[in-house]
């Protein structure tokens, strides 16, 4: 790819992000939404965040990671549901990890 498409498809592609970050707040003003749409909407992003989070704790490619992995993520989350400090759940979730690995846990 020549360094002008490069340059074309980058300006294209942050023209459009800031479209649609522009577009949100100009619309809400415009688009009425129901409260049960509203609750829809906020359940489906916790849902798409839960699901994003379990594939990237439980596979990797197509392949099962083990226990280690899940386990240390499921470390991290209990620590941030109980509102632990950030450093604290990210080293106690690997700290997790790195202990059932060292263990042989696959």
């Amino acid at each position: 790819m020549s360094a002008a498409k490069l340059i074309v498809a980058t300006v294209v592609l942050g023209a459009g992000t800031f479209a649609f970050r522009f577009a949100g707040p100009v619309l809400r003003a415009r688009v009425e939404l129901s409260p049960r749409v509203e609750k829809l909407m906020a359940i489906s992003a916790v849902t798409l965040l839960a699901a994003l989070v379990a594939t990237a704790a439980l596979l990797d490619g197509h392949e099962f990671v083990g226990f280690a992995r899940p386990a240390g993520v499921a470390v991290g989350g209990l620590l941030a549901w109980r509102k632990a400090p950030f450093v604290v759940v990210v080293l106690a979730a690997a700290a997790t990890a790195a202990l059932l690995r060292l263990l042989g846990v696959p």
